[in-house]
């Protein structure tokens, strides 16, 4: 709902639990990320540690791909579904839910004994990451107003920064020091810790006039998402025009269909709020969010997987070759924090993604026989890109609603986030893939191999060029074969990322046209200092505490 759709004392109309205890809300914004944190580092700690996998398990490729695929179809499928329910239960219990679930799962992929395994684990550990994703925005959105929501947007989008930038030197550090299943067994104890201050020291927060649970909502929307995150991540090895594939987007569809008729009929019951369709900011930052995410992770992915499998660096040395990335990452987002109630929210986001494209565009400086410095200039465009947009985009997500609807637009933005990331990942992954094996396949070296060149192609999208042609006995023929499997595998990797930075373009351009002051709301736009509780009459919820508050609760330094 848009500002212009609700009433003044809408904002103040939420249930909140007034027992919590002095300074909760810094404890509330500390539990928050330390839980994005690790969901967000378990979205690119994995990478580096695939070529272990692979020896322990003896994996093929596609496995492997399930690894990554199941965690983000988890986390996409339910993000909307758990903030609707968190709006309904209660956030702080629901939050709590997915923090045991999610330290659960990891303890599982830990101590996996196969493949299918820890792909099942995944699933369900992006399943629990889905609950804290969804909630974590709205718990902190209910806590801050005015520039101290701006700042402590900004650790939040500093931190989700830091968590993938660091993923590469963390997994690194864990996989070459003590081995891979720690990247794993690492979120038990802090998420036990995180867990532990959620519960003494959040505050309780939902909707009154929440009505039951939208079952029949809540199943058709995860089918729908579920079925086209799946289709997109399983085209290219099943093929894009095979029947289950076409099967899989056609049900998509159809229960996409069922989803909206039945939330057009429940009205105020169902579990999203389609006027929301009617907000033009909604629409443009969700469109923004969609189309970074798929850009920006499958670019990072596929860099990571450069540095690492072609240019020979171990996992801790990958992920230190990341670390310039990192620090624009986490200034960036630092600045951002300060800088969202004083500059419009679409030229932060627009001149986020036109960073964006400009560092995924300067991958044009890598070619065959490039050190690992010519990604620098890239780094430093997606980091200072990445930074800038995260604060404004959490804030924002939940900027277009009353608070006590927080939990469920927090939940449509990450939607937006994971499902650009997972169908990105998918989709250029597949466009790689294909463009790899082809300039490989086509390449003067190739025709030695006849039949087998496409066979050898895929190994080298795969990352496993260089070993694939020690295992040939003509040792001159095997050089050929390396320097080919290079060039190909540079090549590709610079034809896909520029297609993610023409995402990038487009979503600069959405940023800058569709994100408008005017559709947010009320409660978004005070942008004064949070003043003393009980001074001139306020407190931290608004004019008037809601019932059963005391005018003066301790809202934390």
């Amino acid at each position: 709902m848009s500002g212009a759709d609700t009433h003044p004392g809408e904002a103040m109309s939420q249930h909140i639990d007034p027992t919590r205890p002095a300074g909760g809300r810094g404890w509330t914004l500390a539990a928050v990320c330390a839980a994005t944190f690790m969901l967000m580092l378990d979205l690119t700690v994995v990478n580096v540690a695939l070529p272990d996998m692979r020896g322990t398990f003896d994996a093929s490729f596609s496995q492997l791909q399930w690894v990554l695929d199941a965690y983000a179809l988890g986390l996409a499928v339910f993000l909307l579904t758990a903030g609707s329910l968190a709006d309904r239960l209660g956030r702080k219990k629901v939050f709590n839910a997915g923090f045991v679930i999610f330290v659960l799962a990891s303890l599982a992929c830990g101590t996996a004994p196969d493949a299918l395994f820890l792909s099942v684990a995944r699933g369900v550990q992006g399943i629990g990451g889905a609950v804290l994703f969804a909630i974590g925005p709205a718990l902190i959105g209910h806590e801050y107003r005015g520039r101290d929501r701006g700042r402590a947007f900004g650790i939040f989008g500093g931190v989700v920064g830091l968590a993938i930038a660091f993923g590469p030197l963390i997994g690194g550090g864990l996989t070459d020091g003590i081995g891979w299943r720690w990247i794993f067994l690492v979120n038990v104890p802090v998420g036990l810790a995180a867990l532990a201050v959620g519960t003494a020291r959040m505050r309780e927060s939902r909707d009154p006039r929440a009505r039951s649970v939208d079952w029949r909502g809540l199943m058709a929307f995860s089918a729908a998402l579920g079925l086209l995150v799946l289709g997109f991540l399983r085209g290219e090895a099943q093929g894009w025009d095979s029947v289950p594939i076409l099967t899989m987007f056609a049900v998509s569809v159809a229960l996409f269909v069922v989803f909206w008729r039945v939330e057009r009929r429940l009205g105020e019951r169902a579990m999203f709020e389609l006027a929301l369709f009617r907000n033009v900011t909604f629409n443009g930052i969700s469109a923004v969010t969609l189309l970074c995410g798929a850009a920006t992770m499958s670019a990072i992915f596929l860099q990571i997987s450069y540095v690492q499998n072609v240019m020979g660096f171990s996992a801790w040395d990958t992920g230190v070759r990341f670390l310039p990335l990192t620090l624009c990452l986490f200034v960036a987002a630092a600045l951002a924090g300060g800088l969202t109630t004083r500059v419009p929210q679409r030229v932060l986001v627009g001149t986020a993604l036109t960073l964006i494209a400009a560092g995924l565009s300067l991958v044009t400086l890598v070619d065959a026989d490039s050190a690992w410095t010519a990604l620098l200039p890239s780094m430093f465009g997606i980091g200072l890109g990445m930074g800038l947009f995260n604060p404004p985009r959490a804030s924002l997500s939940i900027a277009v609603v009353e608070p006590s609807k927080a939990g469920m637009a927090s939940g449509v933005g990450e939607t937006f986030q994971q499902v650009g990331v997972a169908v990105g990942i998918a989709a250029f992954g597949a466009l790689f893939q294909s463009r790899v094996t082809h300039l490989f396949a086509h390449s003067a070296a190739a025709d030695a191999l006849g039949p087998r060149a496409e066979e050898f192609g895929r190994a080298v999208a795969a990352g496993g060029g260089a070993e694939a042609a020690r295992s040939v006995r003509d040792p001159a023929l095997a050089a050929r074969l390396e320097e080919a499997a290079r060039t190909a595998f540079t090549d590709g990797l610079t034809e896909v990322v520029l297609a993610c930075a023409a995402l990038a373009v487009l979503g600069a351009i959405v940023g800058f046209a569709a994100i408008r002051t005017r559709d947010l709301h009320e409660s978004a736009l005070d942008t004064r200092e949070e003043e003393p509780d009980g001074a001139n009459g306020r407190t931290p919820y608004g004019d008037s505490a809601p019932e059963g508050v005391p005018a003066a609760v301790e809202s934390g330094p």
